[in-house]
């Protein structure tokens, strides 16, 4: 009897990928947007399975408690402050429209007010390139270039935690355990490993590679694996 591919497995709401967010400390947002600028106090930083990088726990002036991902150089007792105004130095949060280009930021907003969307992996950065008619030119990570609204918040500096990738885990027991803390899938197989029953590159007759694997783009969940809509298949002649 055949079983579902990975592709068709996620999106059941099963348990194999529902993260176990019970075990996280907190969303890492922004602080609620108000339009006075509020400062408040570092007076913790935590360790959460689900983000990368260390979290700062902020307690404002006003009462709220709020965690945000760490800037490199922010210590317990250091002050932040957000909103207008806020000066432009690490760990302040403050609107696109404010930042100098060429600043070094992260945590961006997709929409005002939202909490923060791009760039949250420990040892990351944007820069702000542009502002052109209300709107503000972003390099993210990838070098891609993304346009915003002005009214979108982010952080000032770079994430901590920038080594993490560096350290290797040696053997497949640690790989695993950190997988499993976020429920990423891994490892992952590749088809052709797979038998026909679970993968359409499955078996020892698909194992050949006499012909090109490519697939349409309307594929259904299942069948489109291999070269997706590929353009050309084989060998680049010179």
């Amino acid at each position: 009897m055949g079983k579902n591919l990975i592709q068709q497995a996620r999106g059941k709401g099963g348990p194999r990928y529902r993260a176990p967010s019970f075990n996280y400390k907190g969303p890492a947002a922004h602080k609620n947007i108000s339009e006075k600028q509020a400062q408040g106090e570092i007076v913790d930083f935590i360790k959460c399975p689900g983000h990368s990088a260390p979290l700062a726990k902020v307690k404002y002036e006003d009462g709220e408690q709020v965690l945000m991902l760490a800037a490199e150089g922010l210590k317990v007792g250091d002050t932040v402050s957000t909103g207008a105004g806020a000066e432009v130095k690490a760990g302040n949060t403050m609107a696109l429209e404010d930042v100098p280009e060429g600043t070094l930021i992260y945590n961006i907003e997709n929409s005002p007010g939202d909490g923060g969307k791009f760039c949250r992996a420990s040892g990351t950065f944007a820069r702000v390139l542009t502002k052109i008619s209300g709107k503000v030119v972003v390099e993210l990570p990838s070098k891609k270039q993304k346009t915003f609204q002005k009214g979108c918040r982010a952080s000032v500096g770079i994430i901590a935690g920038g080594g993490r990738p560096e350290k290797p885990f040696l053997k497949a027991g640690r790989k695993y355990y950190a997988m499993k803390a976020r429920n990423k899938l891994w490892p992952i197989v590749c088809g052709q490993s797979m038998n026909a029953v679970d993968h359409p590159h499955g078996g020892t007759n698909s194992a050949k590679k006499n012909y090109p694997y490519t697939v349409s783009r309307n594929a259904p969940p299942g069948a489109k694996v291999g070269a997706i809509a590929a353009k050309r298949t084989g060998r680049k002649k010179r």
